[in-house]
């Protein structure tokens, strides 16, 4: 418990120190507008990057996943491990693409950079490989549950992203201890998320209306699955050299941009602020949302998949509030977080976001839309390095049946 406390501290620092350097970008773009057009500059200077120098630290979140999965008795040669560059890379790779405009998110990049200098600054003390898993583990949940101010949502979110359907609470004291020490390390340096308390006045109507809500964000992260999946496979099926790719998806942003504008650049934060303010979101803000993300990390611009997607999901819920009749802030609120929770198979993490974001009277909104979201959205997420099938899993691991 103590090496976890540890671990959410740096965990917390890492976040910090992110965000505050996106922010620096953001705002760098949006007082020097010219800065969009270097876009494809900057692409191609990321891709040649991570193709000669960082081919592992490529593989992104899903590597920091698949390394807290390693089994608990692996041999001191297959110990987890994730590489020391990642976190420096990630960090700059980030920064140069908001920078840049690109429709990347930053709480993925927080997650890579506490898992590699967690294990970076463990790796002297040769741990076990349990113990090892253990600490990533609570290093994802820092980075999550400091990033947002949602400790509770941060701890469950490390436990659940590793396998779909299947949580294993036996790391659940650790992503606790990092996921709170996170949150107050991001705080007492002078970023919090202040809370909204949204008034919730349920009846069966509006149950059956969230469910509604519910349908249509699983098949929203269905289409955002499924097309950057897509694009990964067309960019590398079609484009043979991996820098150039990018670039490829660097001029089609750019070919985005002269068509709908620069809302749907960066993190597109203005739109979840105006959706969770009442304001009514056009049909077409979650679609080009989609568009813009897909495309930039389909074709290999690093960067993370959560603030987009939350991005989708408030203006998705804003849309649909209307001819639903349902308060806009509560569509809002609820979708933002059950978009992110199908695309990534946490339903009850983003629930528990939710909550900790609008309070408890979100409860049983969150969970309605979240958990039908999460059953209408495909079972391969947005993570490569998440395990899936834990039916599978657990036919596995079931004792034989005695015979009769």
């Amino acid at each position: 418990m103590a090496l976890a406390v540890v671990v959410g501290a740096v965990s917390g620092l890492g976040s910090w120190a992110l965000f505050e350097a996106l922010d620096a970008a953001t705002s760098t773009r949006l007082e020097t507008p010219w800065l969009v057009w270097l876009l494809p500059m900057a692409a191609f200077a990321l891709g040649a990057a991570y193709h000669y120098y960082g081919a592992e630290a490529n593989k992104g979140t899903s590597l920091v996943i698949t390394e807290s999965l390693a089994p608990p008795d692996a041999t001191p040669e297959r110990a987890p491990h994730v590489p020391a560059r990642m976190a420096p890379m990630i960090f700059g790779a980030t920064y140069i693409a908001q920078l840049t405009g690109a429709s990347v998110g930053r709480e993925g990049a927080a997650l890579q950079i506490a898992g590699s200098a967690v294990s970076t600054l463990l790796k002297p003390f040769r741990l076990p490989a349990h113990e090892l898993r253990l600490m990533l583990i609570a290093a994802m949940a820092g980075a999550f549950g400091g990033a947002f101010g949602v400790p509770v949502a941060g701890a469950i979110f490390a436990l659940e992203v590793q396998r779909a359907g299947r949580i294993r609470y036996e790391a659940l004291a650790p992503a606790l201890a990092a996921s709170v020490t996170a949150d107050y390390v991001v705080e007492g340096l002078g970023r919090s998320t202040p809370m909204v308390s949204l008034p919730v006045d349920l009846d069966v109507s509006i149950v059956l209306k969230l469910a509604l809500v519910g349908v249509v964000a699983g098949l929203a992260a269905r289409v955002f699955i499924t097309s950057l999946h897509a694009i990964k496979s067309a960019s590398r099926r079609l484009v043979a050299w991996a820098p150039a790719r990018p670039v490829i998806g660097a001029v089609a942003t750019l070919a985005l941009m002269g068509l709908f504008g620069r809302d749907y650049l960066g993190l597109s934060l203005p739109l979840v602020d105006s959706a969770l303010a009442g304001v009514a979101a056009d049909w077409w803000e979650p679609v080009l949302k989609i568009a813009f993300t897909v495309v930039a990390l389909g074709s290999g611009i690093p960067g993370g998949e959560v603030t987009p997607l939350f991005v989708v999901g408030a203006t998705l819920g804003s849309t649909l509030a209307d001819p639903l009749s349902l308060d806009p802030r509560l569509a809002a609120a609820a979708t933002l977080a059950a978009v992110f929770g199908a695309a990534s198979n946490t339903p009850i993490a983003c629930a528990i976001l939710a909550v900790e974001l609008f309070g408890g009277g979100l409860a049983v909104p969150a969970a309605v839309v979240c958990i039908v979201a999460y059953a209408v959205s495909p079972e391969r997420g947005i993570y490569d390095g998440q395990r899936v099938g834990a039916t599978k899993d657990l036919r596995a691991s079931a004792p034989p049946r005695p015979r009769s």
